[in-house]
């Protein structure tokens, strides 16, 4: 993901304008003393000192150089450079191309480089050590503060790591998945063209997976299932000769068999159906195809399964089932609302510089991937004399599942992973200003490689502006009369992905009270059953003549990387279930009215395995167990859970072998680099029973003081 200069805002500071981060820098290295360099670039020489330096890149003044073993004459100082990308932030357009050519150059033979396709190009995010280096010398919030006392001062590098990339890719022919490390180094400045030069780390072929589908896959399945002859036969039963007007939404295949195993690629469309070919807004989902039975080999693109097994009429057709305006579907649109304007003369007051936001005493990065979509990283808070506190490390939504509840074909297969079967960042679109977002805007654009390598962008895919939200906080004082009110401002950072049917709206809200929320509205069409005449469902609602809806459920799971209070370094936090109990009757509650908060130190993995309890207001507290606020109590973050249940399936269900993270609402883990998807990495045809955070917890890992993580 990059930021655009065009759409910047006019309060984003300039690249060139971090002289009060620089001071204060400045002023830090100063009081810590005398610091030893230390370089960490690949290749020797390649000091640039040939090029400009940012001065907002400088680290202080006060270093003392390290001789460098490379240079022909001892005594000459290294050159620092200008660092142009932050460790954190979302590959380039550049550097994933550049990623995809050193892969695909890579390839053994010919065939093996024409087989490839890259179902994801990602930033391989480094150690936190890393992060906290880059904050303190090289980007905002330019705080050397933050990183632990060391003996001798703090070891600054020259320049960062090179920056490295993570590939998925698919073999067509072989139908092997593969995951490759590639390390970017950056040969030229941005001025130059930001040339970039890549080299393969590592390549591993991962067993006994498949990865996910790709827009491409498709949109060839399909063509494949539209001009297969049966198929076409079938439609015209129903009346139906112009494959113009049917829709063929592949659907991954899940695991229910042995036959669903991972070694084909498969796939289970299901079909729809519009009565216009030439009206690009009719709702072709309103009509549903029942009854036709399609296997698709995606690998080979062809179909190896077919069967007419049950004829359905199609619903009929109906123009208020349609996207057009009211007029076009025998209504009118509503008249009488007038507008309203969302100004801000002075422009907002969040800043931006390069993928680091400043608002209301918050500060954070944002990130963006093609599964996860949005996210956010190095969540602080500046609180006065207490510096910036942290709050976490990284806050995403890591996987999605949507299982139905009719047991009859095709919807008892229907439990889609949209996070690790399709991707979340990848099905993202364009915000259009004036509907998605309101006010004074900031947007991000994202990158993507397609499924042949190439690279993609979606301009305008994150939003980041305020909102009002009515009121923080009020009182009235009844003996005076005097009234005090205070408005309540937030800064949201959103986007929406549109996943075949649905569409799924992801928000961050940040308050000036110091509250995170975390929001997913859902809209859309409804994945349908069409019915006979006369029928009825009774797991599903009627929604109009011979067409209704299923019912089903949304599970939506967030990872939070949690670091209330500590410094880089520090793993000092711990998480306390809080239960509501009703005092017993007795001497300490005569009159029957009393009650208390108990709080449940959660110590190991196991026993944080909790669920939600609304009936004794549960919650949990992150704590810093070290940290303390003025009242000598350890300082926390409350999560409270909003409106959930369970899956309502019994313990058997097959979508419950990949998705047995759903059977608890709370999972806590410490934190482990390569623990990352509730479901592991490979969702797709998993046939492995529990993989993922259900068999990570099976440690029992140490919790009561370490670097938490939230599921």
């Amino acid at each position: 993901m990059a930021t655009t200069p065009k759409k910047a805002t006019t309060c984003c500071v300039p690249s060139d304008s971090a002289s009060v981060p620089r001071e204060a820098a400045a002023s830090a290295a100063a009081v810590a003393g005398v610091a030893r360099v230390q370089d960490w670039s690949v290749a020797a020489g390649d000091h640039r000192d040939d090029l400009p330096i940012k001065k907002a890149a400088v680290p202080p003044p006060l270093i003392r150089a390290e001789t460098s073993t490379n240079a022909p004459t001892k005594g000459v100082q290294i050159m620092l450079r200008a660092q142009t990308s932050h460790p954190l932030d979302p590959l380039s357009a550049a550097e994933i191309a550049v990623a995809v050519a050193t892969v695909r150059a890579a390839g053994a033979t010919p065939e093996v480089r024409d087989s490839m396709r890259f179902v994801e190009v990602v930033l391989l995010e480094p150690e936190k050590h890393v992060v906290a280096l880059a904050d303190a010398y090289f980007f905002p919030p330019f705080q050397p503060s933050l990183l632990p006392r060391t003996k001798g001062g703090p070891v600054i590098p020259s320049k960062l790591p090179p920056r490295r990339a993570r590939l998925v890719v698919y073999n067509k022919k072989s139908n092997e998945t593969s995951i490759w490390i590639v390390e970017l180094t950056e040969v030229h400045a941005t001025t130059r063209g930001g040339h970039h030069r890549g080299r393969v780390i590592s390549s591993q072929v991962v067993q006994d997976v498949q990865p996910p589908m790709d827009a491409v896959e498709y949109a060839e399945c399909e063509a494949v299932v539209k001009d297969y002859p049966p198929f076409r036969e079938a439609m015209k039963k129903r009346g139906v000769e112009d494959m113009d007007l049917v829709m063929v939404d592949a659907w991954c295949v899940g695991y229910h068999s042995e036959a669903d195993a991972p070694s084909r690629r498969l796939a289970k469309p299901l079909i729809f159906c519009r009565t216009e070919s030439d009206c690009p807004l009719e709702n072709g989902y309103a009509r549903p195809v029942e009854g036709i039975h399609v296997l698709v080999d995606m690998q080979n693109m062809v179909v190896i399964e077919f069967e007419d097994r049950k004829f359905v009429p199609l619903p009929p057709a109906d123009p208020l089932r349609n996207y057009t305006p009211g007029e076009t579907r025998g209504g009118v649109d509503r008249s009488d609302i007038k507008p309203l304007q969302i100004l801000q003369p002075e422009g907002p007051s969040f800043r931006v510089h390069g993928h680091y936001v400043e608002w209301q005493k918050w500060n954070f990065r944002i990130g963006f991937t093609p599964r996860e979509g949005l996210v956010i990283h190095s969540i602080a808070y500046v609180d006065g004399s207490r510096g910036r506190r942290p709050v976490a490390h990284r806050l995403s939504f890591v996987e999605m599942v949507v299982p139905y509840g009719d047991p009859i074909e095709p919807h008892y297969r229907k439990n889609a992973f949209d996070a690790g079967e399709d991707g979340l960042g990848k099905n993202a679109h364009s915000l259009k200003k004036g509907c998605d977002c309101l006010g004074y805007i900031k947007y991000f654009d994202a990158h993507f490689t397609n499924f042949t390598g190439g690279v993609e962008t979606i301009e305008n895919c994150v939003c980041l502006h305020e909102e009002d939200y009515g009121i923080l906080w009020k009182h009235q004082d009844w003996r005076t009369g005097l009234a005090e009110v205070r408005r309540c401002r937030r800064l949201t950072v959103s986007f929406i992905c549109t996943v075949a049917n649905y569409e799924y709206g992801f928000f961050w809200h940040f308050y000036q009270d110091g509250k995170i929320e975390a929001e997913v509205k859902l809209t859309g069409i409804l994945s349908l059953g069409a019915l006979q005449p006369g029928e009825s469902r009774k797991y599903g609602t009627m929604i109009a003549p011979g067409l209704y809806a299923p019912v089903h459920q949304h599970f939506f799971v967030a990872r939070m990387d949690m670091a209330v209070d500590c410094k880089p370094g520090e793993a000092y936090n711990q998480v306390v279930e809080v239960n509501v109990k009703v005092e017993e009757p007795g001497k300490s509650n005569i009159h029957n009215n009393a009650f208390y908060a108990e709080e449940t130190l959660l110590k190991s993995e196991l026993q944080a395995m909790r669920d939600i309890n609304p009936l004794s207001a549960r919650h949990w507290i992150v704590r810093n167990t070290r940290t303390v606020n003025r009242t000598g109590q350890l300082t926390g973050y409350k999560l409270i859970p909003g409106s959930n249940c369970l899956p309502l399936a019994g313990p058997e269900a097959k979508f419950l072998r990949r998705a047995a993270f759903l059977k608890h609402n709370l999972w806590v883990t410490p934190y482990a680099r390569n623990e990352n998807f509730p479901g592991g990495e490979f969702p797709n045809q998993n046939p492995r029973v529990g993989e993922g955070l259900a068999t990570w917890v099976k440690q029992n890992r140490f919790l009561e003081e370490t670097d938490i993580v939230l599921w």
